[in-house]
């Protein structure tokens, strides 16, 4: 069909053909007239003619006779032709992919009529003509000069919906592209964006309302939409609209996402809206929704949102009410609630290493070996904590009588980590803990002392109480000014894990000093600026920013920055532009000028923190670019290869928000396996571990169980963890096979199976309760503060046999500001559990569907509380309660629909 088509020459266009009409298969006129072409004129013509029906015959004459009408000097001729012309086309019938007739026929006189445009003077009648125009300009007219919009701007009518959807949708495309050359020419956009305007009322009547967003996103008006929806199309437009901002850029996303907050607060559906301020990451907008409703219930449901988010916010606590949405937003009650589902899946009962080892399963020797090492044991305690984290019991650290804690089992920094296992088994539980750390903290012995503080860390990380006994105890002067190395490391890392995201001012008098000071050890000042990052995330601020640039320019630390902890200083500013976007441009532009080996890798960090989770494509480019360069293995280079690493993990932390970015990013990650330097290979597992954590797809596990085997050792312990990161808290059967195995495998090496142990007791986290992914509330949010934790722990395994298979293995514990229960607790107004039926299934994407859509599927009914895996949706069953939230995720408030008794006699 198509080689039979013949191009018109510069000369024909414009000139009625037949030929020249656009058809489509189905059109059996069509293909006759089409398939003649090249015949001479005057015989495809006839043999038209001759092929037409006697009803097409005609509706052709009498077309033709109208069009005649119009060429007529005859003024009161024109309306009548002109509406008989409107009506055939209004009112002709072709099916999907056919011409309707009457514009077939009128295609060789679309000339003539523009010429008639032309002659006659101002009118109605020009007016109605130019209408007409419009309508065939969409079929016949030339695509550059986009005559649909010009005769549609020539024209007065207002009745633009009775063309039809397709002539809209043709005009909506039209104005866009006219708007952006216009913009480029620097012209009058002011009757373009009228006419949009004019058009949105139209797509929102029709359920077309991702057009209707479209059009005026493509004009940059996003804003001007509030005034159009009603209560049936908000949701609709909403939703759509909080689902593009991931492919929108900057400040456009951040315009979405604030006119879509508007609309909800506007039909008062604050939860939904709240969800939105804390993606804009605007405390004073989640104060303001928080404040704007007297609803009580309500606002304990914020409470929860905004809780799981860790952002601090203070509001009044003098009524009891008040008191307890303090408790929400502070998540004291957390540890009970999670306790509460232990004892409904009946996982109460504290397991020990060896449960999860199952060393009788492993098929190699040589477990047994290592049984008594401190290395050995070290892992245990770790496995212990991640397993049993948040139940408050276990067998190895919380023993009575005669047993000594497992602490005695571990020498030097191990003991320090062990003791700080205990934060995370009384997880959340800060009253119920400090007794019990207290007991330790007595201890004559450094490192346990250290731990205890880190433990007092470990477990306020995410709960804000009132009273706040934490901070006296990491903050006090024997501690933070005169302790030990170890004692201050674990007090800092303690503060930053506790107060993460809190945005509190009184800690800068705490940490910016040791800094500051260029006296101490490069550990300490690091540890102070990773905290800050921690505790300022994402809000730029310039007091920590300065602190830390200063010291990158200061020459007296120069041979400093030569420390293999100089890193941490650098996420630490890096940290505190987080989700920031352009905003981080400032401090780019400052470390450009900085003529320093490790100004290159702070920049770089910093731009990866600050467009992360966005799927920003050209900065996904950007880094791609860095890995391509080939860098020799020499002293000068190390800045330039730490580069190249942050660059692998930014590729995953950018991407981590979009999953057509995702796919894109994993094939991208082989290539660099393939040909990518040792400092990027090691980094690739990592970055697969960043992008999936808490969700195990075989396609990702698979390979990193290959990776696993590499003759490159850091990458096959890289690849070991990210194994752990991938299955983390889902007790997943085949992962902890394949874990199984690799303890076989590399049971005399210490390094890798210290790093399979800590694999396996992630894996097992929380006896399968738990998750690492930072994002939550149906994947709509990211946490920056488990996404800080994440990449902290990534940042220290790049090199892995300095850090974590060293002494610093207590960075580990960075994990815990990820960690959360992966369930679904149903609470009544008063926050009292609450057993209902819901129905638990797959998420079905129904963006911009038809209808009301099933949003699960393949479901089944569970009565809560329940766990919910990753890409898991619940809805309620029945209608016997509301839910105050829009996602049932976590904890949620229910509320009992009042029941309205029916009138004695029923209407008929």
């Amino acid at each position: 069909m198509a080689q039979d088509e013949k191009k018109p020459t510069a000369a024909e266009k414009g000139k009625a053909k037949a030929e020249d009409i656009p058809i489509s298969n189905g059109d059996k006129d069509a293909h006759d007239e089409t398939d003649d072409s090249k015949k001479p004129q005057g015989k495809a013509e006839e043999h038209v003619e001759e092929e037409l029906s006697e009803e097409d015959q005609q509706l052709k004459s009498e077309l033709e006779m109208l069009v005649e009408r119009l060429k007529e000097d005859d003024a009161s001729l024109y309306k009548p032709a002109m509406d008989a012309i409107k009506n055939f086309i209004k009112t002709s019938t072709s099916s999907m992919t056919a011409v309707p007739k009457p514009l077939k026929f009128l295609r060789p006189h679309y000339d003539e009529l523009t010429a008639l445009y032309d002659k006659w003077p101002a009118s109605p009648d020009r007016d109605s003509l130019a209408d007409m125009l419009s309508v065939l300009g969409m079929t016949y007219g030339d695509e550059e000069k986009f005559e649909t919009l010009k005769y549609r701007l020539l024209s007065k009518s207002d009745d633009l919906g009775s063309w039809g959807h397709e002539y809209i949708r043709h005009l909506a495309l039209e104005i866009g592209q006219e708007y952006q050359n216009r913009l480029i020419d620097d012209r009058e956009v002011g009757d373009l964006t009228e006419l949009a305007l004019s058009l949105v009322p139209y797509f929102l009547s029709h359920n077309a309302e991702a057009d209707a967003v479209d059009l005026l996103s493509e004009l940059e008006m996003i804003e001007e939409i509030p005034r159009f929806v009603d209560e049936n199309t908000y949701a609709r437009v909403c939703l759509y609209m909080a689902s593009m901002v991931s492919l929108l850029t900057f400040p456009e996303d951040v315009a979405f996402l604030k006119t879509a907050h508007d609309i909800y607060v506007k039909y008062n559906k604050l939860a939904q809206a709240v969800v939105l301020a804390i993606r804009l990451n605007n405390v004073a907008l989640i104060r303001q929704d928080l404040e704007s409703t007297d609803d009580v219930a309500l606002k304990k449901q914020l409470a929860f949102l905004v809780a799981r988010q860790r952002l601090s916010i203070d509001l009044p606590s003098e009524t009891k009410d008040e008191q307890e949405i303090a408790e929400c937003l502070g998540n004291t009650q957390l540890p009970n609630h999670f306790k509460t589902l232990a004892k409904e899946l009946n996982i109460l009962e504290p397991k020990v290493p060896e449960d999860i080892y199952k060393t009788h399963l492993e098929s190699g020797r040589g477990s047994s070996a290592a049984a008594d090492s401190a290395k050995h044991n070290l892992a245990s305690a770790f496995v212990n904590a991640f397993v049993n984290a948040g139940f408050g019991t276990d067998k190895l650290m919380l023993v009575e009588g005669d047993q000594r804690p497992w602490v005695w089992k571990t020498k030097d920094d191990g003991m320090l980590s062990t003791t700080a296992s205990l934060g995370m088994l009384k997880q959340w539980d800060v009253e119920g803990s400090l007794d019990v750390i207290d007991r330790f903290q007595q201890l004559s012995e450094e490192p346990i002392k250290a731990g205890a503080l880190l433990a007092y860390g470990v477990v306020n990380s995410g709960v804000r109480m009132e009273g706040d006994p934490v901070i006296s105890l990491l903050s006090d002067d024997d501690v933070l000014e005169r302790g030990s190395p170890a004692i201050r490391v674990a007090a800092i890392m303690g503060l930053g894990l506790s107060y993460a995201g809190s945005n509190r001012e009184d800690l800068l008098d705490y940490l910016l000093p040791i800094v500051e000071d260029s006296s101490l050890e490069m550990r300490l000042s690091a540890m102070a600026a990773v905290s800050l990052g921690m505790i300022f995330i994402g809000t730029s601020n310039y007091q920590v920013a300065e602190a830390i640039a200063t010291q990158l320019m200061d020459d007296d630390r120069h041979k400093q920055f030569k420390d293999k902890w100089a890193r941490f200083m650098a996420l630490g500013l890096a940290l505190v532009y987080f989700g920031r976007q352009e905003e981080a441009d400032v401090i780019l532009d400052i470390l450009k000028a900085i003529d320093h080996p490790m100004a290159k890798p702070t920049a770089t960090l910093a731009s990866v923190c600050a467009w992360a989770g966005t799927g920003a494509v050209l900065k996904l480019q950007d880094l791609l670019h860095i890995c391509n360069d080939h860098i020799e293995d020499k002293e000068e280079t190390a800045g330039e290869q730490l580069v190249q690493s942050y660059a692998v993990l930014g590729i995953a932390l950018i991407s981590m928000g979009e999953d057509v970015g995702q796919e894109m990013v994993l094939r991208q990650f082989a290539h660099l396996m393939h040909y990518g330097d040792a400092n990027i290979r090691k980094a690739v597992p990592l970055a697969m571990g960043l992008i999936s954590p808490s969700n195990p797809q075989m396609k990702i596990y698979d390979t990193l169980s290959r990776y696993s085997h590499d003759n490159d050792n850091d990458v096959a312990i890289n690849a070991i963890f990210a194994m752990g990161l991938v299955g983390a808290g889902t007790n997943n059967a085949r992962l902890a096979q394949l874990l199984r195995q690799l303890a076989s495998y590399y049971h005399r090496d210490q390094n890798s199976l210290f790093m399979v142990r800590i694999a396996q007791g992630l894996v097992h986290m929380g006896k399968g309760t738990m998750t690492l992914n930072p994002f939550h509330t149906d994947r709509q949010v990211l946490s920056r503060v488990a996404a800080a934790g994440l990449l902290t722990v990534l940042v220290s395994l790049i090199d892995a046999k300095q850090f974590i298979l060293a002494e610093a293995h207590y960075l580990l514990y960075f994990l815990v500001t990820a960690m959360y229960p992966r369930f679904l607790v149903t609470l009544d107004e008063d926050l009292k559990p609450l057993t209902v039926n819901v129905r638990v299934g797959q998420a079905v994407d129904v963006v911009g569907a038809a209808g009301r859509p099933r949003t699960i599927t393949g479901w089944q009914t569970q009565s809560t509380p329940v766990l919910l895996a990753y890409g898991e949706r619940a809805e309620l069953e029945d209608e016997e309660y509301i839910c105050l939230t829009s996602t049932l995720e976590g904890l949620v408030i229910l509320r009992k629909v009042s029941t309205v008794p029916y009138p004695l006699k029923r209407p008929p």
